[in-house]
C-alpha cells in the first residue's frame, strides 16, 4: 500500500487545505452567505483547545458599513483588499471563557479557580488556545470552499474599541473571506525543510 493510499482524507482535500492553499489579495464578487459562515464555525468548533476552553469569539463584518468601521485600523497596505472581500471575521478571544467553563468542562467544574484572579494566565491561556481555534477556522473555511486572508497588520486597540467595547473580548487576527481572484496570488514562498524546523528525539 502506497503512503498516499494511507491519507484519511484524500490528496484532493490535503491540497485544498495546505498544498495549494494560498492566502488571497484579490477578491471575486460572488457573495458569501451567512449560513456558509455558521457552516465554517459549527465546523471548526470541534478542533480542541485545553480543558474545551473554546475562548475564540468571531465578528463577521459582511455590509459596507460595517467593513468601513474597520477600515481606518488596518494598516495602508490591508486596506483595500480588506473592503473587497464579501466577509472579513475578526478572530479575538474572550478573557471571560472562564464563566463557561463549568458547562464546557463538566468533569471539572472548578477548573476556573485555577485561573481566578489571575489576569495574566487567564490571557496567557485565553490568547493561546484563541489562536489555536483561529488556525482551525481556517482550515475549516478551506474545506468549506472559501479562500482566506489571514492578517495581523492592524491596530488592535482600536479594533476593540470600535468592536467590543463593553466586553472583555480582545482582537487577535483578522480573516478575509471569500471566493479569491487568481490575479492577485503571489508566487509561492519557500518553506523551512523537516530537518530545518523538526528533531525527533
Amino acid at each position: 500500500m502506497s503512503h498516499a493510499a494511507s491519507h484519511a482524507i484524500s490528496d484532493e482535500a490535503l491540497d485544498i487545505i495546505f498544498r495549494a492553499a494560498h492566502t488571497q489579495n484579490k477578491w471575486s464578487d460572488k457573495p458569501v452567505s451567512d449560513a456558509l459562515l455558521m457552516a465554517v464555525y459549527d465546523l471548526m468548533r470541534w478542533g480542541p483547545t485545553s480543558a474545551n476552553s473554546c475562548p475564540a469569539r468571531f465578528l463577521f463584518l459582511t455590509s459596507p458599513g460595517a467593513k468601513a468601521r474597520l477600515k481606518p485600523h488596518l494598516m495602508e497596505g490591508n486596506r483595500e483588499k480588506t473592503m473587497q472581500a464579501p466577509a472579513v471575521a475578526i478572530i479575538g478571544y474572550d478573557l471571560d471563557f472562564l464563566e463557561m467553563w463549568p458547562r464546557l468542562f463538566p468533569n471539572n467544574p472548578r477548573m476556573k479557580n485555577n485561573f481566578t484572579g489571575k489576569p495574566e494566565a487567564t490571557r496567557e491561556f485565553a490568547f493561546r488556545n484563541g489562536t489555536l481555534q483561529g488556525a482551525y477556522f481556517i482550515v475549516a473555511a478551506r474545506a468549506l470552499g472559501l479562500d482566506c486572508g489571514p492578517m495581523s497588520g492592524f491596530s488592535n486597540d482600536g479594533v476593540d474599541k470600535e468592536f467590543f467595547a463593553g466586553t472583555n473580548i480582545k482582537s487577535n487576527f483578522i480573516c478575509a473571506l471569500g471566493h479569491g481572484d487568481p490575479a492577485g496570488i503571489f508566487p509561492r514562498n519557500p518553506r523551512l525543510s523537516f530537518d530545518e524546523a523538526c528533531r525527533i528525539i
